[in-house]
């Protein structure tokens, strides 16, 4: 039976991908602009500016490079935040408190975050329950588990011994550098990690027969599964890579907070979320790209920035952050 790559022709995705990145786009000008209306004396033209933005909003770019592809599948990730957390935790309690080498702490922390992401693929390829299901039950075991492993503390350079007292251990090496910044200090290394998870996400989404499956899937799942594509193994690698992301934010959460918190990532699914949203990626599958999802990473650290220099309460912040997402969605309703 032939497998086919999309349930519509190559051209329409391309003209697809073309009309979202053309609002995406003129969501960021917007944004833009503002910045140079509002640039806080001046603030908003310094390079340090533009820099802490990108290292800022990095960590929930990388989750948004795994949820870009859950996305397209007609799926969603809820769960994303928590499996931070647990990674984060994992992470550094194998690193700062067992002293295991990074060579060793960063493929097995990788792995777990993989393993979580392909269970909720599993309950959602498999057993047929509904992603928003499926991953909010990932979503509360993940954030319990990294409560019990660390009895709800955070995991930090302070050991405590058999007799109550602490030990301090010195930062390892692998968080240094993680938490670094590059060419004159010019850029953040966990920016270049976000723009590798894109170029990663990028490249399995246009060259790769899986993306053309995730494509499929999204775009009409029966339709897919009638011209062979395997439409249980495709989901399941999407939030097997998505569980992955994860784990790749958790280990950079940990790095720059320099310890484990299991309380890290709380809410943090929803700014991934609203970066794929705002992007231009359609909630309903089969649109969408990493591409657009750079440009709304950007676009939710621009506004998150212009409105820090600007010194506007969080409250307010949520709460304009809450409307953009409505009216990027309605605005693909009324372009489409």
């Amino acid at each position: 039976m032939t497998t086919i790559a999309s349930s519509r022709p190559e051209s329409g995705i391309r003209r697809a991908f073309r009309s979202s990145a053309v609002r995406a786009l003129a969501a960021l000008f917007f944004v833009l602009l503002l910045g140079f209306l509002f640039n806080a004396d001046g603030s908003f033209f310094h390079w340090n500016t533009h820099r802490d933005m990108l290292r800022q909003i990095s960590v929930f770019g990388i989750l948004a490079c795994g949820m870009t592809l859950v996305v397209i599948t007609a799926g969603i990730d809820l769960g994303v935040g928590s499996l931070l957390g647990f990674t984060a935790v994992l992470f550094s309690l194998l690193s700062l408190q067992l002293g295991w080498s990074p060579w060793l702490a960063v493929p097995a922390s990788l792995l777990v975050g993989m393993a979580c992401g392909l269970v909720s693929g599993s309950l959602i390829a498999k057993f047929r329950l509904q992603p928003f299901i499926a991953t909010l039950a990932m979503m509360v075991f993940a954030r319990g588990l990294a409560k019990w492993i660390t009895g709800g503390r955070k995991i930090s350079t302070a050991v405590q011994l058999a007799d109550g007292s602490y030990q301090y251990k010195d930062v390892p090496g692998v968080f240094r550098f993680l938490n670094s910044k590059l060419l004159g200090e010019n850029i953040a290394v966990v920016t270049l990690i976000f723009l590798a998870c894109v170029l990663i996400a990028g490249v399995i989404l246009s060259k790769l027969r899986w993306g053309r499956h995730i494509y499929a899937v999204g775009g009409n799942e029966e339709a897919a599964r009638l011209s062979g594509v395997p439409v249980s193994r495709t989901k399941l690698l999407a939030y097997g890579f998505s569980g992955l992301m994860c784990a790749v934010a958790g280990i950079c959460q940990a790095a720059q907070e320099q310890q484990g918190d299991p309380e890290a990532g709380s809410t943090y699914e929803l700014t991934a979320i609203a970066i794929v949203v705002i992007g231009g990626t359609n909630l309903m599958g089969g649109k969408g790209g990493i591409g657009l999802t750079l440009i709304g990473a950007m676009t939710i650290g621009y506004l998150e920035k212009i409105l820090s220099i600007n010194a506007v309460g969080e409250a307010t912040r949520l709460m304009l952050t809450g409307l953009i997402i409505v009216g990027a969605v309605l605005f693909q309703r009324v372009r489409k």
